[in-house]
């Protein structure tokens, strides 16, 4: 059984009138903090747009005690954490996750940066150029442009219908009353009684509120300011308007005078319509062949106000007539007598999500201050909810609730769970994948069960690979994602993730979640994956990428060898060879999934050979994009597969990423899109850089990248031994078992694998990140630059020439 869900935090509001919530996670590897501001883009002089949007990117230039190099996304990126920040209508958030050890001096980081930003009129110069940079992009992004123009059916006074972002034109910071303007935003939102702090941690209560303290001590004391309400959604008395696109249709429903627990209200409204189970609006929808895919979301929410907006994708019905089966359903929904099953089932699944959040997750949701689930006053909202949107008590007989998610219950023992194929009783499940390869046996287990990762948690991984004939046709890949859709949303649901990816030849299955889930849920995705029909063929239109990410998405198919494709799915199945790695499972849980190993397509083979990655030379592919910037990624794999020279290659990584931004994002202001790490692919270790821009052609940001990493080798002289120790010491703490999550663990584990490493691995990583010294940086640093291991790079423009050679 699933352990119980963590307990609701702790909130208080401090003596100082900061309010915090503290979440005490026995268990949890890592730290979080989530500070909520009450100021948005909303709340800024109608003379200066996009001013908040700017204040928090001007925060993150350093203060007078940490530059930027010392400050906090340096410091949470130098020790492997996550940071980021965003500006919505009436919020602004600052969240962060650290190892615990650190995460004292991360809240240190940030309290200082909130309460003394340094406003270095340079500085303000340089980021109003990546904000312009960002607002051309957005003018040119046919999805920002769409997702703007759902907001023309209302009222032109209301402040949905601004411009927020920021740009050139409205942050003229060499004026002295815009100066004033930022000064006085600042003092006004940022101090204790705006904001919210959510600490998440293993330590105690007791020590999170002691940080909270020291936290809440640096900034500015002060009340709550009033935000200001605006005017009325819409100007007419319709409370509703539609938007015909290309091969989509919207409905949007402008509320207004909204009770208390309204957010949990549409949210839980949402949730269902947007479920794909049979009986419910996105099914009929397909069954009928009026759209292919449905998304309700809440874009807006403020002071009683919301717009709920209903997306029809792949509509090739009549907006009127989408509207009209949208409303039947509605009024059927309305007609359950206070949902009690679908109560039920939405409290567990948030619970179940609660449970196999890491501390970042769960400090964002604390930061909301949302009741969970569905309680009496959310009832009662969703009902004025229902009733502003206009329902009936007419509706067709062929509507009913979705069925059950059938992971969310505890898992019934599976039957006849069985052996799996070659698996003798012997030695099922008892070795660890170093100790498979090592010892000579005719039958051994394809599904390798590894000790690499402690068996008495919660969560766990499996990972089943293909190797198939021939690489998937498009068609055929989105017929097996969509076979999985339904599967997928109730694993996720239930706690486990699922994801399948059909790269060349190469087919991963992998699932990671609450262990005790996984074998059924494993069962239920083969059966999906080899049941692919023709109704599989149509997929919800997918949105579209930006450059940089459409390139990040193409990259592991890139770098493997090129094979022909086919569109037989059973042929494809059945020749393919396939072998596995599970990790964190009990014997209990590797017993019990006998039965859906012995399922698995394909000819078990415990031998099958390294993905074929091309790692020679320097190859170019080419992408197409409808946009007009540039981007640019350039991967460079290790010299070779020993695990030291991947302990070097992450020491230079680990040692780029601050310097590589500052140097391409700040000081060259190439792009908003920069950033530079390490990166695993079909176990091919290498760094990765990636550049954006608006203004450089992909030669150009080749030619930067290449120059900074010709300037590697003085980054290497410039460490004082102190440093270098220090930093090589940070590195190896990344790969601790005491911070290293399951999920993150399992991932590097697996890429071991494919490199042909031993389940020791990651002692072996630590051990050899320690040996590092300047000598081995310096030689590898020499390998690096003369692309020993291969360079790819991958942009949406055309070759740069010799010495590259363009794919075919």
């Amino acid at each position: 059984m699933p352990a119980p869900t963590h307990p609701r935090p702790h909130t208080e509001t401090l003596a100082n009138g900061l309010r915090v919530t503290l979440r005490h996670v026995p268990g949890v590897k890592r730290s979080a903090a989530a500070l909520r501001v009450a100021a948005g883009s909303h709340d800024v002089p109608l003379a200066w747009p996009g001013l908040a949007h700017f204040l928090e990117h001007l925060l993150f230039l350093g203060t007078e005690h940490f530059p930027a190099s010392q400050g906090l996304m340096a410091y949470v990126q130098s020790h492997g954490g996550q940071v980021n920040a965003s500006t919505r209508e009436r919020t602004t958030d600052f969240f962060f996750e650290l190892p615990p050890a650190s995460f004292r001096a991360g809240l240190e980081r940030l309290s200082d940066m909130l309460a003394h930003p340094r406003m270095n009129p340079d500085d303000q110069v340089r980021e109003r150029e990546v904000l312009q940079a960002e607002f051309v992009a957005w003018s040119q992004d046919a999805a920002a442009q769409q997702k703007e123009a759902l907001f023309e059916g209302l009222s032109a006074a209301h402040p949905l219908r601004g411009f927020h972002a920021g740009n050139r034109d409205s942050l003229p910071v060499e004026q002295a009353d815009f100066q004033q303007a930022l000064r006085d935003f600042h003092q006004q939102f940022y101090r204790t009684g705006q904001m919210i702090l959510s600490l998440v941690g293993p330590q105690s209560v007791e020590e999170l509120r002691a940080l909270a303290e020291q936290f809440a001590a640096a900034l500015t004391a002060g009340d709550k300011t009033s935000q200001a309400a605006p005017v009325r959604l819409m100007d007419t008395p319709q409370a509703s308007y539609q938007q015909v696109g290309e091969r989509n249709g919207n409905l949007l429903f402008a509320l207004e005078g909204l009770p208390k627990s309204s957010a949990e209200a549409l949210a839980f409204l949402c949730h269902w319509l947007n479920s794909a189970k049979p009986g419910g609006l996105l099914a009929h929808l397909q069954q009928q062949g009026f759209a292919e895919g449905l998304q309700a979301c809440v874009p807006y929410q403020f002071a009683g106000q919301a717009l709920l907006h209903i997306q029809f994708t792949g509509a090739s019905g009549s907006l009127d007539a989408l509207r009209a089966q949208f409303l039947d359903w509605l009024s059927f929904f309305a007609a359950q007598q206070d949902w009690p099953a679908l109560r039920q089932e939405y409290a567990m699944l948030l619970e179940r999500q609660q449970q196999v959040s890491g501390a970042l997750q769960l400090a964002r949701i604390d930061s909301e201050r949302l009741e969970n689930g569905l309680c009496d006053s959310a009832v009662a909202a969703l009902k004025v909810i229902l009733g502003k949107i206009g329902t009936v008590d007419n509706f067709s007989s062929h509507w009913h609730l979705p069925a059950a998610n059938p992971f969310l219950r505890a898992a019934e023992p599976l039957a006849n769970a069985g052996l799996i194929r070659g698996q003798t009783s012997a030695h099922r499940g008892l070795r660890t994948f170093a100790q498979d390869r090592s010892r000579s046996r005719r039958e051994r287990s394809p599904m390798q069960f590894s000790q690499a990762l402690p068996d008495n948690g919660d969560e766990g991984a499996v990972y089943v690979r293909w190797q198939t004939e021939a690489a998937a046709t498009a068609e055929l890949q989105a017929k097996l994602q969509r076979s999985l859709r339904e599967v997928s949303d109730d694993a996720r649901q239930a706690g486990v993730e699922l994801s399948f990816n059909a790269t060349g030849n190469q087919w991963l299955l992998n699932l990671t979640g609450l262990q005790d889930t996984l074998p059924v849920v494993l069962e239920h995705a083969l059966k999906s994956l080899t049941q692919v029909g023709a109704d599989s063929a149509k997929g919800e239109p997918q949105p579209a990428l930006i450059p940089i990410r459409q390139l990040l998405k193409a990259l592991p198919e890139k770098c493997l060898t090129a094979v022909g494709e086919s569109d037989d799915a059973a042929h494809l199945w059945t020749t393919s060879r396939w072998d596995g790695l599970a990790l964190g499972l009990s014997p209990q849980t590797q017993s019990a999934m006998g039965l859906a190993l012995s399922r698995i397509p394909g000819i078990p083979d415990n031998q099958i050979p390294a993905p074929s990655v091309i790692n020679a030379g320097l190859q170019w592919n080419q992408i197409d994009s409808d946009s007009s910037e540039h981007a640019l990624l350039l991967f460079c794999p290790t010299a070779s597969h020993e695990i030291a020279d991947e302990a070097a290659w992450r020491m230079l990584a680990h040692l780029c990423q601050t310097p590589f931004y500052q140097r391409l994002r700040v000081e060259r202001q190439l792009g908003y899109a920069v950033f530079s790490g390490l990166r695993q692919i079909h176990g091919q270790s290498g760094l990765l850089f990636g550049v954006q821009s608006p203004t450089a052609t992909a030669a150009q940001l080749l030619d930067h990248i290449q120059q900074f990493l010709d300037g590697l080798p003085a980054l290497v002289e410039q460490l004082d031994a102190a440093s270098l120790t220090q930093q090589r010491q940070t590195l190896a703490d990344q790969f601790d078992d005491n911070v290293l999550s399951g999920k993150d663990a399992a991932e590097l584990l697996w890429q071991a694998r494919l490199a042909g490493h031993s389940s020791d691995y990651l002692l072996q990583l630590r051990s050899a990140i320690a040996q590092l010294d300047r000598p081995a940086l310096l030689a590898a640093a020499q390998r690096l630059i003369r692309a020993e291991g291969g360079w790819h790079g991958l942009a949406n423009s055309p070759s740069p020439g010799a010495p590259w050679h363009a794919a075919k």
